[in-house]
């Protein structure tokens, strides 16, 4: 009899859920990005949830709640109602860095996120000022090693995949930058063009425009091959640093707790959404490589992350509270 009411409470459960997710959604769907407007987390998760929007009528408020490396944002996240209408387009520094990085972190990564899609992945870029005296990354290294310290190298804010970077390429070229860490790009680049820093990393989608319009130079990209949109841009390994390689990604969270079909759907039109070739080549135009793929592997992409990372970090020293 016990096995009886258990199966009739388990289908009960099951059509509930099945429910929820034929209903879902049926309300705006608010996504934060944990940086500031205008930077490639930004670009990334407007030009997504437009895409759904016009396949889907689906409603999204994108709401940018910068500071701490991206955990401010991600936090609101973590500990809002796990019912799929509170996203955030999460990164490899709030995700897969900040947990070694911070000692003390507000969410745990593993238990208070539920991973729902991973969308795109994009280098890093180092760039200079148009103006700028240095013309090649083995240029602004013959300078730094003549003066160590004497030159600025700015980054998104503390914790980020590009700080990071910075602290590898550093340690690579043996090299002593000055580190100068910013709550976003906008600011950070525009005191790059005014000599305040003397050299910038960001991703892609970031500076894409800026290199564009001739107001910055690309000195080198971070991943393994050149970019299709940057052909001239030699990549770090081809600028003497061998195998160098380093790319930060970008992915829908939510709360733990979510409940599954919901996750199921949201991922299955993320992905169909990706596939579009509009959505493909705004993303490609910025630099990005589009990914995709199961919530379950997403999953397995930050525990893994998680284990590349940590040793980078305990080695360069850096930590922060």
């Amino acid at each position: 009899m016990h096995l009886i009411q258990r199966s009739m409470a388990l289908a009960a459960a099951s059509l509930a859920l099945s429910a929820l997710a034929q209903d879902y959604p049926n309300k705006p769907i608010r996504i934060v990005v944990p940086f500031p407007a205008g930077g490639g987390t930004d670009v990334i998760a407007r030009d997504v949830t437009n895409q759904l929007t016009t396949a889907l009528g689906w409603t999204f408020v994108v709401e940018n709640r910068p500071g701490s490396g991206g955990n401010l944002g991600v936090d609101a996240v973590a500990k809002s109602k796990a019912d799929g209408y509170t996203l955030a387009l999460g990164q490899s520094s709030n995700l897969a860095v900040n947990p070694t990085l911070y000692s003390k972190m507000p969410y745990d990564v593993m238990k208070d996120i539920a991973p729902v899609a991973l969308v795109a992945s994009a280098p890093i870029l180092l760039v200079v000022a148009a103006d700028s005296p240095y013309k090649t990354l083995g240029e602004l290294v013959a300078a730094v090693k003549a003066k160590p310290g004497s030159l600025n190298f700015a980054s998104p804010g503390n914790g980020t995949v590009t700080h990071l970077t910075g602290e590898l390429f550093q340690r690579r070229a043996g090299v002593k930058f000055t580190h100068v860490p910013y709550k976003g790009a906008s600011q950070a680049v525009t005191d790059l063009i005014g000599g305040q820093v003397q050299l910038y990393g960001s991703t892609v989608p970031t500076l894409l425009g800026q290199i564009r319009n001739g107001r910055i130079r690309a000195l080198a990209i971070t991943s393994k091959t050149r970019s299709a949109d940057l052909p001239d841009v030699p990549t770090v390994a081809e600028s003497g640093y061998k195998d160098f390689e380093s790319v930060t990604w970008f992915g829908f969270v939510g709360p733990a707790g979510i409940p599954k079909p919901v996750v199921a759907k949201l991922n299955t039109e993320i992905n169909k959404a990706l596939q579009s070739p509009e959505l493909k080549k705004r993303l490609n135009e910025q630099g990005a490589t589009v990914l995709g793929g199961s919530a379950d592997e997403f999953a397995e992409l930050i525990k893994t992350d998680i284990g590349v990372w940590a040793p980078i970090i305990k080695q360069s020293g850096a930590k922060l509270d």
